[in-house]
């Protein structure tokens, strides 16, 4: 990582947690929609109200666009939190934009990517938030059926769990997320946010996240 995308996880990370978006629920913990049970949640869709803070995401996600040299025809947004965030970024780049359905509508054309998409377009995929990576890359694997080329994912955060990372390089799409479960915990630290048993939860959660709720008596 490099000294620019350090201080750009560090400055999301501290962005999440003056909003509140990170919760810690050690003792009832949150269930991710891959079945998974974990004692923290990121709720990156509050950004939405805080206008300062969401231009600091907006302008990480284009600094890391730039920084790393990326050509793109067009910002695709996931359904429902990333569609705000590509809104802002192809606003702001002049660029059209496309978003994703979860699943596609039961009438009409029945679409599961919905906007204008020509064949060999370039896309880059926005993302609120990485667990195991299976929405992430399925969303990927969307735009590639509907004709277009994906060769990066961004997201606001990432948990960093090895099974998400194993999705990508299996899809062969490169997941670049302007904060991380790292940069979160150890700001955490910094601010107090978190106390030092429930830290130690966390990270256990983070080595073992398929284990944890079962050895904890939650499945």
């Amino acid at each position: 990582m490099s000294d620019s995308s350090e201080r750009i996880a560090k400055k999301v990370a501290k962005v999440l947690l003056e909003i509140k978006a990170v919760t810690l629920s050690p003792k009832d913990p949150y269930t991710y929609t891959s079945g998974i049970k974990s004692p923290i949640y990121c709720d990156n869709r509050l950004l939405v109200s805080y206008p300062e803070k969401r231009k600091i995401v907006r302008d990480s996600f284009i600094k890391l666009i730039k920084e790393n040299n990326i050509e793109f025809d067009v910002v695709a947004g996931t359904a429902t939190a990333g569609i705000p965030h590509a809104a802002w970024i192809a606003d702001k780049l002049n660029k059209p934009m496309i978003y994703i359905r979860s699943k596609p509508k039961d009438y009409g054309k029945e679409n599961l990517v919905e906007g204008q998409l020509l064949p060999g377009q370039k896309v880059i995929v926005i993302e609120d938030l990485v667990s195991t990576g299976g929405s992430s890359v399925a969303a990927v694997q969307a735009v590639r059926d509907a004709g277009g080329k994906v060769d990066y994912c961004f997201a606001i955060f990432s948990y960093q769990l090895k099974k998400a990372e194993e999705k990508f390089n299996e899809a062969n799409c490169r997941l670049i997320a302007l904060s991380n479960f790292n940069a979160l915990v150890k700001q955490a630290k910094k601010l107090d946010y978190i106390k030092k048993e429930d830290l130690k939860i966390v990270l256990e959660w983070n080595s073992i996240p398929d284990e944890w709720g079962k050895k904890h008596g939650f499945q």
